[in-house]
């Protein structure tokens, strides 16, 4: 069973739907880089050395849209979604 505070934010399983806002504009500097402005930082609870895994979603074989994910929780995600059924298969 799955505990209200164990659902990932973003999932769109339950009766709200996720809420989406632009944070902030960044810009892409000449050596491919960007930066997270300091107020988005601390709202996120980001510090120097945090992974962050960008994931692209394409439609009609163009990027639409990156997310950054913070490494950590996408594991525990991972683990949480793939944990039982592995478990599952090492029983059979």
């Amino acid at each position: 069973m799955v505990r209200k505070e164990d659902k990932d934010c973003c999932s769109s399983t339950g009766t709200s739907r996720p809420r989406c806002a632009v944070e902030a504009v960044l810009t892409l500097d000449d050596r491919g880089q960007i930066l997270l402005p300091k107020d988005l930082r601390e709202k996120l609870g980001l510090k120097a050395g945090d992974k962050l895994v960008a994931i692209s979603c394409c439609r009609e074989g163009e990027t639409c849209c990156i997310t950054l994910i913070q490494a950590e929780k996408l594991a525990e995600s991972v683990r949480q979604f793939l944990g039982p059924l592995l478990k599952e298969l090492i029983e059979v």
